[in-house]
């Protein structure tokens, strides 16, 4: 199973950004998709999340600004960043719950993270 992200960038404050995450190999069932920042000298943190039939959570900072998405029958998650801040930058991770065709259980993926620069 491998997660990739795309669609990092520098950007001006205020743009906006579309990050795209697309998980391929052996997948049994997808169930959450999220996505995950981590700014320099930072711990990694909370962006927002999806779940299978669409449910979104999101961090307090990305309210109203960001919108979490998928695709089911593409296996492929979405976060459309709008107003973006400085202090939006960071490495934005893409985190897949799921269980391989090989497995039973339910397993965490990462993907490599795609950097998002934001200027003031």
């Amino acid at each position: 199973v491998q997660l990739v992200e795309s669609g990092g960038a520098l950007v001006q404050s205020g743009g906006s950004l579309r990050l795209t995450c697309a998980a391929s190999g052996s997948i049994g069932s997808l169930y959450s998709m999220g996505w995950y920042r981590q700014a320099p000298g930072k711990e990694r943190e909370l962006v927002a999340t999806i779940t299978k039939d669409g449910t979104t959570n999101y961090a307090e900072s990305a309210k109203g600004r960001f919108t979490i998405s998928r695709d089911n029958t593409k296996n492929t998650g979405h976060l459309q960043m709008n107003s973006l801040k400085p202090e939006d930058t960071g490495v934005y991770y893409c985190n897949a719950r799921l269980t391989p065709i090989w497995a039973t259980g339910i397993y965490s993926y990462w993907g490599q993270g795609t950097q998002v620069t934001v200027s003031s």
